[in-house]
């Protein structure tokens, strides 16, 4: 998704609010500047990262410290290659979820808001996807050693449809409908 896609999908919004069904004009909020709108975007991606960072950062420290438990030696081939799977995908998560940080660092002053806005944007995509791997696959490691089985996979396989529709389906969803509805007014 480019930066102009991003704008051109904020654009199609109406500015409302679905509280009881009122929504108020777009004409009553004053329009953005192009530099106003990338400062605003820029912002906002810096709020959402410092939320997915806290969280992945307290899981990633949590499954550093199971490999140094007593009972992990115990565990099956299966929940060893589970566990390395999930301490892979929450350093990634990590990696990605870190990295708009150190890229405003080095480009700071450096007139390129835009373009750090679109990798930012996608790393937080990246980092989210990585972060819902690492939960799954902690799950799928704890519920294993907890309920034995398929059971185990299903309640996992459950959890993850969550994770799928409540990120990703609900927010395109919402998109769509978005767009939808502005299509009509115009």
């Amino acid at each position: 998704m480019t930066t102009e896609s991003i704008e051109r999908s904020e654009a199609t919004t109406d500015g409302g609010c679905a509280c009881g069904g009122q929504t108020r004009a777009a004409a009553v909020e004053a329009p953005e500047t192009p530099r106003e709108r990338v400062n605003r975007r820029w912002n906002e991606i810096m709020q959402e990262t410092r939320v997915a960072q806290t969280g992945v950062q307290i899981l990633f420290g949590f499954l550093l410290s199971v490999a140094f438990t007593p009972l992990f030696h115990d565990l099956s081939t299966f929940d060893h290659g589970v566990y390395v799977a999930t301490v892979i995908s929450g350093a990634t998560a990590t990696a990605c979820l870190i990295a708009p940080v150190s890229i405003h660092r080095f480009l700071s002053g450096q007139r390129m808001k835009d373009e750090m806005v679109e990798v930012a944007h996608r790393l937080m995509m990246c980092g989210m996807l990585l972060m819902a791997g690492t939960i799954g696959c902690t799950l799928l490691l704890i519920l294993h050693v907890v309920v034995p089985g398929l059971m185990a996979k299903l309640l996992v396989g459950g959890v993850m449809i969550w994770f799928a529709l409540s990120w990703y389906a609900l927010p395109l969803w919402l998109r769509r409908r978005s767009a939808r509805r502005a299509a009509r007014q115009d």
